[in-house]
């Protein structure tokens, strides 16, 4: 496995990551404590160091595991959580400093460390990257040994290129995928010149990119892919990249025709991880084979210059008259 400095941290961490939205369940099942064990060793086997996960992922379930993993692996396993989205209501006023040590606390529990790698800010509103008291807390908490370093996750380019503002902000993680291709505009260059690492988040377009369904694919109600298509919940954005379904499948269908398989999961991560700005790519897993298969993105050689103007291009006829000026 290939690694890649994550921005101004001194972490050396795998280009494929291990996302942990779904860990030990697929969207909508219940949690599976031995499934997740089974995926978090497959991850390690094959190379994986760098495991993102969020205090709200299964009710907390998704650190504990994570944590109880990590004492067994002590050697240079890397990973990110998030906070903010157990706020009821999810609002800016509860970016507060008394809200933000209670999620550090909680997270360092849960994971059963004494310091955390990475903090992320989950997806706030838009008028927290506004704010400098927010990062200044953060900023305490790195002093007092309780974070070693804090990152954003954000749902707008703009709302990335405000963090950067503040100097202390690592990471950046975003949705970046074949159907969402505008960080790469001014995002990435910014991120770069200012050492921030890029984490690409949702690089399957929830599975979108896969290129398995078809307009007779059906999602169980527990899954964000049947209840969340027009944001019903949280930002559409999360779900199948903010792409109408049916308009997705005519653009795979056309990305199939350009690598000659239906299969095109691996092309999907290859193209992001063309991108020097980018750190890692964090596609979730929910059974081991899952994490066997994205590893095997290693494997595949780089993509042509044809292919990725092609994909481009694909991108603009399909895709980009609805999504580009939204996020």
């Amino acid at each position: 496995m290939k690694n890649r400095r994550l921005g101004k941290t001194e972490f050396n961490i795998s280009e494929v990551a291990l996302g942990t939205w779904q860990l030990g369940g697929r969207w909508g099942d219940p949690f599976d404590e031995k499934e997740a064990r089974n995926i978090l060793e497959a991850a390690y086997e094959k190379g994986i160091n760098f495991i993102d996960t969020a205090d709200v992922y299964n009710g907390g379930k998704s650190e504990k595991a994570i944590g109880e993993f990590i004492k067994a692996h002590k050697d240079n396993i890397y990973v990110a959580t998030k906070c903010g989205r157990r706020l009821d209501p999810h609002a800016t006023s509860g970016y507060n400093e008394a809200n933000i040590r209670r999620f550090a606390e909680d997270s360092l529990k849960n994971l059963d460390v004494e310091k955390l790698d990475l903090l992320q800010l989950h997806c706030p509103p838009t008028e927290v990257f506004h704010n400098p008291e927010v990062f200044y807390i953060l900023d305490c908490l790195k002093q007092e040994g309780k974070i070693l370093n804090y990152g954003v996750s954000v749902e707008r380019i703009e709302e990335g290129l405000k963090a950067m503002d503040y100097k202390g902000v690592a990471s950046i993680q975003i949705i970046f995928n074949m159907f969402r291709q505008r960080p790469a505009e001014v995002l990435f260059e910014r991120a770069q010149k200012e050492d921030v690492g890029i984490i690409a988040r949702v690089p399957l377009a929830s599975g979108l990119l896969t290129g398995k369904f078809d307009e007779n694919s059906t999602f169980n109600s527990g899954d964000h892919r049947f209840y969340n298509r027009n944001g019903e919940r949280f930002s559409k954005g999360e779900t199948f990249s903010g792409v109408e379904y049916e308009k997705g499948l005519m653009a795979v269908n056309k990305l199939k025709e350009i690598f000659k398989t239906d299969q095109i999961a691996l092309y999907a991560l290859k193209w992001i991880l063309m991108f020097d700005e980018v750190t890692t790519v964090i596609p979730g897993a929910s059974r081991t084979a899952q994490v066997n298969t994205n590893v095997e993105v290693e494997k595949l050689p780089d993509l042509t210059d044809e292919q990725m103007k092609q994909v481009k291009a694909i991108y603009e006829e399909y895709i980009k008259e609805d999504i580009h000026h939204l996020w």
